[in-house]
């Protein structure tokens, strides 16, 4: 199976030093290649793992981190400290590392050979204390990293790698990404505005507003034949409404929206774009607010944020990237309205038109409804409902001093029947109860929109605010009102101190 990841790669590095002479050295290295080798083919490991030389100086370790750096297929190192390698050793090169690091705090062999053990095996196996020494210079520095614990064959070890892969993809991507506003934010939003220059310090994302006209000329310049082929596209993937279809009285609605889809993604891909955002409070000339065409972008793997808020469009993007090859996907969401029911609280959760059909499994249907804002044409867009199972919300809020995430781990369920709601919509029961999830989401000042994703859950994003040096709070099965505002309140200490006053 490929890897979704398999035009990317981590290097693994080994720690050990020159006093152990060419023949123990020889050993460390076969057998470093092969707990290398056997992470790499798992086929739950998400990027190709390259072993490289092992490492016995400072000056080889500082080469070593600096040629990482500089390869943009390299989405991080994985270090593991076979012998002992002094930890002096490391401190130029981890000083100058700027990519994800994953301490694999593991050995050659799962269980000791108790009969026959002596000392040139225990000479040869040391990384209980090698990783120790390695561990102490690591927080010394204070380096972000990730450390898992345990042999290479054992499947938690794997899913940790593997899920840290995952965060590595998605914090490469956020290093490159590039974020297109089609006009401004909705006017007097506060949740939606946000420092774009500390983004770009902390993510490495670009944002950039253009004029939607701009995305108007590409619109209209659409040939015939593709909107054609785009249609036809939709009749195939989709159950479509009787009067969206050829020849009904609507649909050169439907033929609207394929133009604004195909217009959408040569605007993008022409200027390198993998997020966007709209505003219904300023469309120009577009004949409709863009529904189905933001839906499936967003399903093709796209970011987008309506109403302006290009840090969730950011955020659907790296997501959607770290659940690359998954089932399931990342999709804006905002909670809509509650149902209050005692002990069985559950949110009813959409976007106007702007969910992604990545959600569900099921095929959608295409349909067309008034929409009471904006001033345009009724937009066509896709009605389905998310796929019930675990998945994750996350906000990217701006709270002055600061980036934060706050993340709720939740549980999609299937909903009544939803006859006169023609929207994508998703409703899930949020940890640990409603009452306790939405105090907490409040008392971090949360935004209102989200990203969901099903595909991947709360130990990605908490790798990916690792990596980026971003505040991330958790609201789970663990969490009560009064643990969480202390959290808030040792936080602000911390990220005053930590940050710098």
């Amino acid at each position: 199976m490929t890897k979704p990841y398999a035009d990317k790669k981590v290097w693994f590095l080994t720690g050990s030093q020159g006093l152990y002479g060419e023949e123990t050295l020889q050993q460390v290295a076969d057998q470093s290649r092969a707990v290398a080798r056997l992470l790499d083919e798992n086929a739950e490991v998400a990027a190709p793992i390259e072993w490289r030389p092992v490492l016995t100086d400072a000056p080889s370790i500082r080469r070593a981190m600096l040629d990482a750096n500089a390869d943009d297929d390299v989405i991080g190192v994985i270090t593991w400290m076979h012998t002992f390698s002094p930890a002096k050793m490391w401190i130029s090169g981890l000083e100058e590392l700027r990519k994800p690091l994953l301490h694999l705090h593991t050995q050659a062999n799962v269980e000791l050979p108790w009969d026959t053990i002596d000392f040139d095996f225990m000479n040869l196996n040391q990384a209980a204390h090698g990783d120790r020494e390695f561990g102490y210079i690591q927080t010394r520095l204070g380096v972000a990293r990730k450390t898992v614990v345990g042999h290479a064959s054992d499947p938690r070890v794997v899913s940790e790698t593997s899920t840290w892969m995952r965060a590595a993809a998605g914090f490469a991507e956020a290093r490159n990404l590039k974020v297109a506003r089609f006009g401004d934010n909705m006017r007097y939003v506060a949740v939606t505005e946000g420092d774009k220059t500390e983004v770009e310090a902390k993510f490495g994302t670009q944002v950039n507003t253009w004029g939607v006209n701009d995305l108007v000329e590409k619109v209209e310049a659409t040939a015939d034949s593709q909107i054609d082929a785009l249609v036809a596209e939709y009749l195939e993937q989709y159950e479509v409404a009787d009067e969206l279809r050829p020849g009904a009285e609507r649909h050169d609605s439907l033929r609207d929206a394929a133009a604004i889809e195909i217009g959408l993604r040569t605007f993008l891909d022409e200027g390198g774009f993998k997020a966007f955002t709209d505003n219904f409070e300023d469309l120009g000339a577009l004949k409709q607010l863009p529904g189905i065409a933001v839906q499936r972008l967003m399903a093709d793997g796209y970011g987008f944020g309506g109403e302006g808020d290009w840090k969730t469009a950011i955020l659907v993007r790296v997501a959607n990237v770290m659940g690359a090859g998954l089932t399931g996907g990342a999709s804006l969401m905002e909670d809509y309205t509650y149902d209050l029911t005692p002990g069985d609280g559950r949110i009813l959760g959409a976007h106007m038109l702007e969910v992604a059909p990545s959600l569900s499994q099921k095929k959608a249907r295409v349909e067309i409804h008034p929409l009471g804002i904006g001033g345009k044409a009724d937009p066509v867009r896709l009605v389905f409902t998310a796929d019930p199972g675990p998945a994750v919300v996350v906000a990217l809020s701006d709270v002055r001093t600061r980036l934060r995430l706050t993340a709720n781990v939740v549980e999609l369920v299937t909903p009544p029947e939803l006859p006169h709601l023609p929207v994508g919509r998703a409703v899930w029961k949020p940890a640990p109860d409603l009452p306790t999830s939405a105090a907490c989401w409040m008392a971090a000042g949360a935004a209102h929109h989200t990203v969901m994703s099903n595909a991947v859950g709360i130990e990605v994003f908490r790798d990916f605010a690792e990596m980026v040096g971003i505040e991330l709070l958790e609201i789970d099965d663990e969490t009560t009102v009064r643990g969480f505002q202390n959290e808030l309140k040792w936080n602000q200490v911390y990220h005053h101190i930590a940050d710098g006053v």
